[in-house]
């Protein structure tokens, strides 16, 4: 059951009511008995429950896994290779 809002008129006094959505607005303030106004709410928000619903729940599984399989290895990370002047000038020495 929601909680209505409601605004009297005539002694501007706001208060809540907890009504079921199939009775009917209230007509009389509680405490002056003057005309009430029912004020519209925002509600209450959405909840989302479970995974799924937020951007940081597939950040790390699958755009992870994809970008180091198609990574290349860098060319530092290559060991280079002597040529084979390379190893005859270094046996000279």
């Amino acid at each position: 059951m929601p909680t209505y809002d409601y605004k009297c008129l005539k002694c501007n006094k706001s208060f809540e009511v907890f009504q079921s959505m199939k009775d009917e607005p209230l007509k009389n303030c509680p405490d002056c008995n003057g005309e009430v106004k029912r004020l519209i709410g925002a509600g209450a928000g959405t909840i989302f429950k479970g995974t799924g619903f937020y951007h940081t729940d597939y950040k790390n599984s699958s755009k992870t896994s994809e970008k180091k399989a198609t990574e290349k290895p860098k060319t530092s990370e290559i060991p280079a290779k002597e040529s084979k002047s390379e190893k005859k000038s270094a046996a000279d020495k």
